[in-house]
C-alpha cells in the first residue's frame, strides 16, 4: 500500500485499498458530524461512498453513538466488520464543550424548538455558575428529555413529547417525562468552566451556520435574546443528556435553561482534533487522500 497520511482507525496508510479483505477488524472512522445533520445524514453519505468504493452492495455502515442534529463532533462511523464493535464503542466515556443559555427554556433543551418560558436571569454570574457546578459532579440519577429516543413501552419518547407539542399541552412536557422516562445512573467526572458571558453579541460563529441536507432541522433564534451564557467542558459517562444538564444547571441557579450549542470533543480515545470533516471522509473513499 502507498505510503500516506495515517487516519485514526484505519489499519495501514492511504490511499484506501479497494478490498475490504484488507481491513479484517473493519474500520472505524471520527467524523466530524456537521451542524444540522442527523447522524442518519452521515451514514447514508458514507455508506453509498463506501459501498461503490469497495464494490460490496452488502456492506454494513453505522455509528456508535448518535448525535442531536444541532450537535457537532466527534461521531464514530463503524464499516464493515467494526460494526460489531459498535455497542463497546458506545459504551466510552465522552466529552463536550456546552454553550447553555440562561433566562429561557425550550421543550427540547435546545434549539430545535422555540421558546416556551423566560425566567429571570440577572441574578446569574459567573460566580454562581462556578458555585453550582460542583454538585453535579460524580453519579447521580438524571432524566431524559421527554424529546429523545429513549424507549416507553416499546415507543420512542419523542412519539410522546410530539403529541403533547403538537396539541399546544407544552406545560405537561417536563411532568410527562418525569412520569414516563426512568431515572438513568450517569457520571460526570469533569466539569469546567470556560466562559461565561453575561450578554451576547447576537451573532454565531461560522462553525455553526455549517450547512445543511435537511431543511427539515428546524433552528430556534435565541441568540439575539441578550441572555447569559455559559461555555462548559463536561466529561462524562454514557447515557448523559448534556440538554439535560443544561435544564437541571439552570434549574438549580433558579432560573431556566437550554443548549446554544454543542461539541462532542472526545468519543472514547478518538478526539475532535483527530477527526475527519465530511468532506475529507467522502474524499478518502474517491482516493483524493
Amino acid at each position: 500500500m502507498t505510503e500516506g497520511p495515517v487516519i485514526p482507525g484505519l489499519t495501514g496508510n492511504l490511499p484506501l485499498s479497494h478490498d475490504m479483505a484488507d481491513y479484517p477488524e473493519g474500520i472505524v472512522l471520527a467524523v466530524d458530524k456537521p451542524y444540522r445533520w442527523t447522524s442518519a445524514d452521515v451514514i447514508r453519505k458514507l455508506k453509498y461512498a463506501a459501498i461503490k468504493h469497495f464494490a460490496k452492495k452488502n456492506l454494513k455502515v453505522g455509528h456508535a453513538g448518535t448525535l442531536d442534529p444541532l450537535a457537532t463532533g466527534v461521531l464514530l462511523v463503524c464499516i464493515g466488520p467494526a460494526c460489531k464493535r459498535a455497542q463497546e464503542l458506545q459504551d466510552h466515556d465522552k466529552e463536550y464543550i456546552a454553550r447553555i443559555r440562561f433566562g429561557a427554556t425550550t421543550p427540547s433543551y435546545d434549539l430545535e424548538k422555540e421558546v416556551d418560558r423566560t425566567f429571570p436571569y440577572e441574578h446569574i454570574t459567573e460566580e454562581a455558575v462556578r458555585a453550582a457546578l460542583p454538585a453535579f459532579l460524580g453519579e447521580q440519577e438524571q432524566v431524559a428529555p421527554l424529546f429523545s429516543a429513549k424507549s416507553v413501552d416499546g415507543v420512542r419518547a419523542y412519539e410522546l413529547a410530539r403529541k403533547l407539542y403538537r396539541s399546544g399541552r407544552i406545560a405537561e412536557l417536563d411532568a410527562a417525562a418525569l412520569d414516563t422516562l426512568q431515572r438513568n445512573k450517569i457520571n460526570i467526572s469533569e466539569l469546567e468552566l470556560l466562559e461565561f458571558v453575561p450578554e451576547r453579541s447576537g451573532t454565531e460563529s461560522p462553525r455553526t451556520l455549517s450547512a445543511s441536507p435537511s431543511s427539515r432541522i428546524h433552528v430556534a433564534e435565541t441568540a439575539g435574546m441578550g441572555l447569559p451564557e455559559a461555555v462548559i467542558r463536561i466529561a462524562c459517562s454514557k447515557g448523559t443528556y448534556i440538554r439535560a444538564f443544561a435544564r437541571d444547571l439552570g434549574e438549580a441557579l433558579g432560573s431556566g435553561a437550554h443548549l446554544g450549542g454543542l461539541i462532542r470533543s472526545r468519543s472514547g480515545d478518538y478526539r475532535i482534533e483527530d477527526a475527519l470533516s465530511m468532506e475529507d471522509a467522502l474524499a478518502l473513499f474517491k482516493g483524493i487522500i
